[in-house]
């Protein structure tokens, strides 16, 4: 027997979840293009090299590879920014920057599952190319605040978490961690939320921390207070960086949406600058979404060093938190007319005003079940439709149809002639 079940961490859309997915769809695609953003996308299918080229990232080991009929070794894109920067590369000279560009792809992760996290997960990206000023990170969490507001989300419901991969730098350069070992910490850091204290210590000493190093590394960790942490630190561009952005947002009246969390560190290894999360208040679920500065990722894949600035969101935990919080819009089946035959010599006659309705403009189904009547408008009134047409020998026969109202429960003849005008 065939396993009808879908393979294990992937999903199937029905009508119903189909209506909510276009309905998520249209909420990311409007806000982006109210923002100024374009949209593109890529193969689904991408060279294996395009992502194992990171060393330290985890996403290294959670590809969908194989080897095609040619030897060539392709990999299910788990995330969109390599194909974004493979993208820009390519037509490098063609392009005027800044680019303000979203997209919004199905993502692929071989992956162990929990709650909010699948493997395979439709994500909506944002990116501003281009613009190394702060700016850009301004306008990119305008655009996120701007969504989770269109989904129904409060300002008292969420929160953008915010961090500077420049501050962690500063801080392992301080305690004498050595270049080398930066981004190895830093991806192990990313796990500080998931696993123990003491499980942490084991990791950043197994990477090559002394136990010296990794007291005085969450000595720094502890730090909740922006300008306290900067009166311990030697560098402080990363924390001078971070409030310009924060006085940005204030200005431009999103104050109070930005908070400081030296523990939003995002495991993939490109982030060179600001780092974010979107969450509840209280961290009471994954995070919604992440994203942040990546200004040395073109560079990795052989091109000009190019500053970027952008987010991942997927659908996965955002619609967990909305069925939760109760926020699922009101969504039905959306039909001005379904059309009624109750004998099979009528079946012509409907799809003549089935068409003819159509290329009005009007959205239009018709029953052929051929059931008696009470049934035919039990079928009417479960289909969504605003009314239906009823075909009646006696009415015919006048060049008339029946139309009655689902939501009135009002009917009357109408002329076809009327009707298709």
């Amino acid at each position: 027997m065939i396993d009808l079940q879908p393979v294990k961490g992937t999903r199937d859309f029905f009508p119903e979840e189909m209506r909510l997915r276009n309905w998520l769809f249209e909420v990311w695609r409007s806000v982006s293009v109210q923002s100024g953003f374009e949209e593109y996308d890529t193969c689904v299918l991408e060279h294996e090299d395009l992502y194992i080229r990171k060393a330290g990232d985890e996403i290294s080991k959670q590809l969908f590879s194989f080897e095609d009929k040619s030897g060539r070794r392709l990999s299910l894109r788990p995330e969109m920014t390599p194909s974004l920067a493979r993208l820009v590369l390519q037509h490098n000279k063609s392009l005027s920057f800044p680019i303000k560009w979203f997209s919004m792809p199905q993502c692929f992760r071989y992956e162990r599952m929990t709650k909010g996290r699948r493997r395979e997960h439709f994500q909506w990206n944002a990116d501003i190319i281009g613009q190394p000023e702060m700016v850009a990170e301004a306008e990119i969490l305008m655009l996120l605040i701007s969504a989770c507001e269109s989904m129904g989300l409060t300002a008292n419901e969420f929160q953008v978490f915010i961090n500077d991969r420049r501050i962690l730098n500063a801080i392992l350069t301080q305690i004498n961690v050595p270049v080398e070992l930066h981004s190895t910490v830093l991806v192990i850091l990313d796990k500080r939320d998931k696993i123990s204290a003491k499980d942490l210590g084991e990791m950043l000493e197994d990477a090559g921390l002394s136990a010296k190093q990794v007291g005085q590394l969450n000595e720094f960790l502890s730090e909740s207070d922006l300008n306290e942490l900067k009166e311990n630190l030697t560098d402080t561009t990363g924390i001078e960086q971070l409030q310009h952005l924060m006085e940005l947002m204030d200005t431009a009246g999103y104050s109070g949406y930005l908070k400081f969390d030296i523990s939003i560190v995002r495991g993939l290894s490109y982030y060179t600058g600001a780092v974010f999360e979107v969450n509840s208040p209280e961290k009471k679920h994954r995070a919604i979404c992440g994203g942040g500065r990546y200004d040395s990722l073109l560079s990795t894949f052989g091109g000009e060093t190019v500053p970027a600035v952008g987010f991942g969101f997927g659908d996965v935990v955002v619609l967990d938190v909305l069925q939760e919080l109760n926020r699922f819009p009101e969504l039905q089946k959306k039909l001005d007319y379904t059309i009624i035959p109750f004998a099979s010599e009528q079946v012509g006659i409907a799809l003549k005003i089935a068409s003819e309705l159509r290329m009005k403009g009007s959205v239009v189904d018709c029953n052929f079940s051929m059931k008696k009547m009470k049934k035919s408008m039990r079928q009417a009134n479960e289909s969504g439709a605003a009314k239906a047409i009823l075909l009646f020998p006696e009415e015919l026969s006048e060049d008339k149809v029946v139309i009655r109202d689902l939501q009135l429960h009002e009917q009357k003849p109408v002329k076809i002639s009327d009707l298709i005008s």
